[in-house]
């Protein structure tokens, strides 16, 4: 799957958990919902997205929550 495509799906995911303003509850909940319902190849894109790339073109909530709970 294209990173951008992964960018564009985490960042909903994070605009739906922005709500809660709990920052790192939102994180939290930010990776469990990638580890539910994104497959190894999607996690495993996202991350070196991450690490390669600073997360470019991710909200900071996502990028934090791949940095502290999925890498």
């Amino acid at each position: 799957m294209e990173t951008d495509k992964l960018i564009k799906m985490a960042n909903q995911i994070g605009d739906f958990f922005e709500a809660n303003p709990d920052t790192e509850l939102a994180k939290q909940e930010i990776a469990n919902h990638l580890k539910r319902f994104w497959n190894s190849v999607m996690i495993q894109s996202i991350v070196a997205h991450v690490k390669q790339h600073g997360g470019q073109g991710l909200h900071a909530r996502v990028r934090e929550a791949v940095e502290q709970h999925i890498a």
